[in-house]
């Protein structure tokens, strides 16, 4: 593989719909993302750079570098998988930010039941990855997918009332309710 501006790549790992390469471009360790040749899945690549541009506004996701049809480059994800984080509080909290900001700008990740491999930590900041299956919808689950995940962990509260308030009435109120779950 070559791209221009980039030196040093090598292949990094494999996914379901892609693969992804590290190497430098412009003194910075950079992540390339491609299409796994051997997916059926269509327009992943472009669907993960669109809402990457939106997302990267709000501070949430690896920063977009550069992009093209067949790939896109973004900053080299430092840090440890969230699982090795998850009894963080404040790791937990700004996870759930992020999702609330997410259903705000009514977008579903879809990525939230089984977050362990999307979420990276370092120093008690979460990024997010993984935005290629990402939608549109009037009914985001972004905040209420990821309690579920805390739930099932015995990392919150189980006050299902809360978590259905905020399901039905998604306002900054009971979010806030929902912060206060976090054990």
């Amino acid at each position: 593989m070559k791209i221009q501006g980039v030196k040093n790549i090598k292949f990094f790992a494999k996914g379901k719909r892609a693969h992804i390469y590290t190497g430098t471009y412009k003194n910075q360790k950079v992540a390339i993302k491609t299409k796994n040749p051997k997916s059926l899945a269509k327009n992943r690549i472009q669907n993960e750079i669109k809402f990457l541009k939106t997302l990267n506004k709000h501070k949430i996701g690896p920063k977009l570098i550069k992009h093209n049809k067949n790939y896109f480059i973004y900053k080299f994800i430092e840090g440890k998988q969230y699982i090795e984080n998850k009894n963080n509080k404040k790791v937990i909290k700004n996870i759930l930010k992020q999702c609330r900001t997410l259903d705000k700008l009514k977008i579903n990740k879809l990525e939230f039941t089984r977050p362990i491999k999307h979420i990276f930590v370092k120093n008690n900041k979460a990024t997010l990855i993984d935005f290629e299956r990402c939608y549109k919808t009037d009914n985001p689950k972004n905040v209420t997918q990821f309690c579920q995940f805390l739930i099932s962990n015995k990392l919150m509260k189980k006050d299902l009332k809360t978590i259905k308030t905020y399901k039905e009435k998604q306002t900054d109120k009971n979010f806030k309710e929902i912060l206060k779950l976090v054990s």
